[in-house]
C-alpha cells in the first residue's frame, strides 16, 4: 500500500548541543553535538573526528610544551599533554587509533609590535609541537588552516567531521 506524502511519518529531525571547549580545555561529544571554541589566536584548535561512530573531540592548546613550567596547571594547556588527554578521552568514548583524523586551525602571529614576542613565534611553535604529538600517535592530519595574523572560532560538526572556520575579514571556510 502506497502512502502519500502527508501521511508519511517521517524521522525527527535530530538536533545536537553545541558545546563549549574554552581555553586550555578539551571536550568529546557524539553526533549530532558540535564542539566550539573562540578566540583562537596564538592557540591551536585540535580537532579529532572517528568517521566510524561519530564521536569528535576538541582541544584549545596555548603552549607546545609542558616541561617549560613547573606545575603547569591543565593539560590541554600544553601541545604535548593536551594531545594525548584529548586522544586518552576519545578512546574512553570507543574511538580506535587507526580510525582518527586530525583538523587544526590557529597558531596565528598576534603580536607584530612586539619583538619579544615576534621572536618567540608561540603561533608556529604551537602548531609544530601539535603537529609532532599526532605524528607520534599515529593519527594523521587532513586538514588545517594555521598562521596567519588573524584570530579564529571553529566548530566541529559530530555528524560528518567538517571543522567549520570563522576569521574576521575572511568567508567563512569549512575543512
Amino acid at each position: 500500500m502506497c502512502l502519500d506524502s502527508k501521511a508519511r511519518k517521517e524521522a525527527p529531525v535530530q538536533e545536537g548541543r553545541e558545546i563549549h571547549v574554552g581555553i586550555a580545555e578539551y571536550r568529546v561529544a557524539r553526533s549530532p553535538d558540535r564542539l566550539l571554541t573562540l578566540g583562537l589566536g596564538s592557540c591551536v584548535g585540535v580537532a579529532l573526528f572517528d568517521p566510524v561512530i561519530r564521536v569528535g573531540g576538541l582541544a584549545h592548546v596555548m603552549l607546545p610544551d609542558s616541561r617549560m613550567f613547573k606545575g603547569g596547571g591543565k593539560p590541554a594547556k600544553f601541545a604535548d599533554l593536551g594531545v594525548a588527554a584529548l586522544v586518552q578521552e576519545m578512546q574512553r568514548a570507543g574511538s580506535r587509533n587507526g580510525r582518527l583524523v586530525a583538523k587544526l586551525a590557529g597558531g596565528a602571529q598576534m603580536f607584530f609590535g612586539n619583538s619579544r614576542a615576534a621572536e618567540m613565534a608561540i603561533g608556529e611553535r604551537n602548531v609544530e609541537a601539535v603537529r609532532q604529538a599526532l605524528k607520534e600517535l599515529g593519527i594523521k592530519i587532513v586538514a588545517e588552516d594555521v598562521g596567519g595574523s588573524q584570530g579564529r572560532t571553529i566548530s566541529l560538526d559530530t555528524s560528518n567531521g567538517l571543522l567549520t572556520i570563522r576569521t574576521l575579514g575572511r568567508a567563512v571556510r569549512v575543512i
